[in-house]
């Protein structure tokens, strides 16, 4: 599944350009394979001999597939250019530009005589058939590219919407945990409340100010460290911090708002039912395009209290937003072993916010 990008990004012409890239491999043989059913349809189509023609199957194939490659090649080739144009043009162009192809490849053949001698008539019924035989495929396979692009726009449309939906969901509870955090420090200390205001809102105009589906893992991690300067007012020397995080590139693309929420759940089930406080560590990993997270804190059975409302979503949210956004493979998953609560993420990203 593509990535998406920040909103107000525009996408290049050529990206959201009907006609797929038809250089690429997976294409190419789609285009082959295809060609060669049109082939066995024109051979079977012809009345039955005892013996079958095998070399008339292997001419006609050979022209055909050489058109489909030319044309495949040439589109290829000038598909920046089409993209600027409207889609009805685009196809247009992209008709003539087939048509005339097989024209100049039955010209060809006609002059090396492959199909053989024929009368004047033939030629023209020849060249014309071909022709016709090429409008009617080039249109009908362009018109399934176009309303392929338009199924993956409404379909794109439609996650981008479930997603900001999701996004939407976070931020007033992350808001609403950080006031109440904040609330606690008001009577035990007016100055250190006054300096939480101000972070918090220094913390939600970073987060407004991107208001994508996905930022950098460099903007994630300055986002989540303002959050702990919050939290380090209240929880004092009770909180420890341990991050190991320092191979993973800054442009590696992450759901804005996930480290936070894992955080905060360490911060409610590891620290804070705990006098003498713990260790958080938060370890992240960049290799073979694939960022893995984990997020882990001190776990205690007898001193695991009731979480507080609002926060038993916080790990569905992520996950569905993962998988929202990076397909099957994005996994999240929580386990407790040797005394701590690991949470950890997975998913596939093989391009950096600056390339993708």
């Amino acid at each position: 599944m593509p990535i998406l990008a920040k909103t107000g990004v525009r996408p290049a012409p050529e990206d959201d350009f009907f006609i797929p890239e038809l250089c690429e491999p997976e294409a190419l043989f789609s285009l082959v394979v295809l060609a060669e059913m049109l082939v066995l349809v024109i051979v079977l189509a012809e009345p039955m001999t005892p013996n079958f023609n095998w070399v008339r199957l292997s001419l006609i194939s050979l022209f055909v597939q050489w058109n489909v490659l030319l044309s495949a090649g040439l589109l290829c080739r000038l598909r920046p250019l089409l993209a600027r144009r409207p889609a009805w043009l685009a196809g247009v162009l992209s008709c003539a530009l087939v048509v005339a192809l097989t024209l100049a490849c039955t010209a060809a053949a006609d002059y090396l005589s492959l199909g053989g001698p024929m009368s004047r008539t033939g030629e023209v019924n020849l060249y014309l058939r071909h022709a016709l035989i090429a409008l009617i495929m080039s249109t009908l396979l362009l018109r399934y590219f176009y309303l392929l692009s338009q199924w993956r726009r409404q379909e794109q449309a439609e996650l981008r919407a479930r997603i900001e939906s999701l996004q939407a969901r976070i931020r007033p509870h992350f808001l609403f945990n950080s006031l109440n955090s904040i609330a606690s420090l008001i009577e035990l200390d007016p100055g250190k409340a006054e300096q939480a205001v101000l972070n918090l809102s220094d913390l939600f105009r970073a987060s407004l100010a991107n208001p994508g589906t996905l930022i950098s893992w460099g903007e994630e991690l300055e986002l989540a460290r303002r959050y702990l300067s919050i939290e380090q007012f209240r929880l004092g020397a009770r909180l420890q911090m341990d991050w190991q995080v320092h191979g993973v590139p800054d442009g590696v693309p992450i759901p804005q708002l996930t480290l936070q929420p894992l955080l905060e759940n360490s911060l409610i089930y590891g620290i804070q039912p705990r006098i003498e406080g713990g260790l958080v560590k938060v370890e992240a990993d960049y290799r073979d395009g694939v960022f893995q997270l984990c997020v882990s804190n001190p776990y205690d059975e007898s001193t695991q209290t009731l979480p507080t409302k609002g926060t038993k979503q916080a790990l569905q949210n992520i996950a569905a937003r993962l998988a929202a956004l990076f397909g099957p493979k994005a996994s999240l998953s929580v386990e407790r072993r040797d005394g701590r609560h690991y949470t950890c993420l997975r998913y596939p990203c093989a391009r950096l916010m600056q390339e993708a």
